[in-house]
């Protein structure tokens, strides 16, 4: 196996290498398959990596010149560059500026500051309800008079129908954050923050945010050792959605500091013991219990908690490629156009409706669930580039260009290409899954040029290090066009 040297060496040749072809060659997948860069080549000949793995797509957004073309007809698993479709049609159905609402309801008479009855929430899917601005939602609720709460917290969550779902299903990871299911009122991701720390032979484990209806039980014990290994030799048991978590195993004395992200509770009984801290942390009282209900038309919200903004959710969809965030706005998506609840299938109706509105219905379309967290998904680079295409026509492109990862400076991409040439010189979204390398968006060339850019590759541990390995090659080359 070469070391990073030696790939180096062997990128020097995509700054050698002539044009794939001229623009008076055919565009066609035939005409062109020979003729990748010599980098791209000499990468994949190191890697023993097939061409047929992979699919490129190149173009010109100004003159629309293909400048490099290979197996762009070939449908292929996009892993997360997919959420460049879920987030275009957004941006242009719901608008930029487009805002989610959460709202609630005071049922019962308030008087010198207490609520004589329950509090309800109604969630409308925001995506990015965090604890810092479900706090700030509930110092609203303060200053609209209520400090104490006689009743329950009542939660309405019918905006989406979400249907059964089993968060291991994809990978048997039923703990991890990009696991979560959606729901219409989504608070923290449904994700607490665990920090590990030596403390003499026993670890202290701290959760952010400390949910008082999560039980943890700590097993672990410091062993000698420097801070590495899997997990840092931490074992967790839980399904997701208990309300418990044990750890157990040595963890090294080594670390001083470790952290680790986790799927608890159900979406309900997490929002519950978020309420139940930060209103008690705030100062106001709160003793109840909690319940699902469906409020009724006529009754009115004493206010609405409004979202950031569109534009602001898919920077934040797009450069951190959060999973569950894109299929918030999926399943908006179907309740914005054909009604509440939204569902999964709502969202691919919707955007398949857009696709031929737009004549931009891809042939080998394969959605699933709008994030690209599927074994199913399939796209073809060229169908990608033409949604790149459109979307540097439109007004709101500025916003869309925004979404994506700078390269060696923010998102998925900080910490490659630093300290490159190509660092801040690409707005990209990357993918990946086991077996499956993508990315795809757009590059100002040295030579001024803008240019769309669209990667794919499909093969057996491509994912462990040569797919990066090809994308280098290939962002080098067309940054010499």
């Amino acid at each position: 196996m070469p070391d990073r040297a030696q790939i180096a060496l062997i990128l020097l040749f995509t700054l050698l290498a002539p044009p794939a072809f001229s623009a008076d060659d055919t565009a066609d997948d035939t005409a062109n398959d020979s003729e990748l860069p010599v980098g791209v080549r000499a990468v994949l000949n190191v890697r023993q990596v097939p061409q047929d793995s992979l699919s490129i797509y190149v173009e010109d957004v100004e003159t629309g010149e293909v400048v490099l073309e290979h197996l762009a007809a070939t449908p292929r698993n996009p892993a997360s560059t997919m959420k460049l479709l879920t987030t275009l049609v957004a941006l242009d159905t719901l608008g930029p500026a487009y805002r989610w609402k959460t709202d609630i309801f005071a049922l019962g008479e308030v008087k010198d500051g207490r609520l004589n009855g329950d509090l309800l929430l109604k969630g409308y899917g925001d995506p990015f309800l965090v604890t810092e601005r479900f706090w700030q939602m509930l110092r609203s609720i303060r200053l609209a008079g209520i400090e104490e709460i006689t009743g329950d917290l009542l939660i309405d969550d019918s905006y989406f129908d979400i249907g059964t779902y089993d968060p291991g299903a994809f990978d048997s990871q039923p703990l991890r954050a990009y696991n979560v299911a959606p729901n219409a009122l989504l608070t923290n991701f449904k994700v607490v923050r665990y920090w590990f720390e030596p403390d003499g032979q026993s670890v202290k484990v701290t959760v952010d945010p400390d949910l008082d209806n999560l039980r943890v039980t700590n097993q672990l014990r410091v062993t000698p050792g420097s801070c590495r290994g899997y997990q840092r030799g931490i074992a967790v048991s839980g399904n997701g959605h208990d309300d418990k978590v044990t750890f157990s195993g040595k963890f090294p004395g080594g670390c001083r500091l470790y952290a680790m992200d986790r799927a608890v509770l159900t979406h309900n009984e997490f929002t519950y013991g978020l309420f139940r801290s930060l209103w008690s942390e705030s100062g106001g009282y709160f003793d109840g219990n909690w319940g699902n209900t469906v409020v009724s038309d006529d009754v009115e919200p004493i206010l609405s908690f409004d979202s950031l903004p569109l534009f602001d959710m898919i920077a934040r969809v797009n450069k951190h490629s959060n999973n569950v965030m894109a299929r918030q706005v999926l399943y908006t998506l179907s309740a914005e156009a054909l009604g509440p609840p939204g569902t999964e299938s709502g969202g691919r109706d919707v955007i398949a409706k857009w696709l031929r509105d737009n004549g931009l219905e891809p042939s080998d379309l394969a959605l699933e669930n709008g994030a690209g967290l599927s074994r199913e998904s399939r796209i073809t680079v060229a169908d990608m580039a033409a949604l790149l295409r459109f979307a540097w026509k439109q007004p709101y492109m500025p916003e869309y260009l925004a979404s994506m990862s700078l390269t060696g400076l923010d998102g998925t991409l900080s910490r490659r290409f630093v300290d490159s040439e190509l660092a801040g010189k690409a707005h990209l979204k990357t993918g990946s899954l086991d077996h499956v390398t993508a990315i795809a968006g757009y590059i100002q060339a040295r030579s001024g040029r803008r240019l769309t850019v669209v990667v794919m590759q499909n093969y057996e541990d491509i994912h462990r290090g040569p797919g990066e390995e090809v994308q280098e090659a290939v962002l080098r080359w067309v940054y010499e066009q």
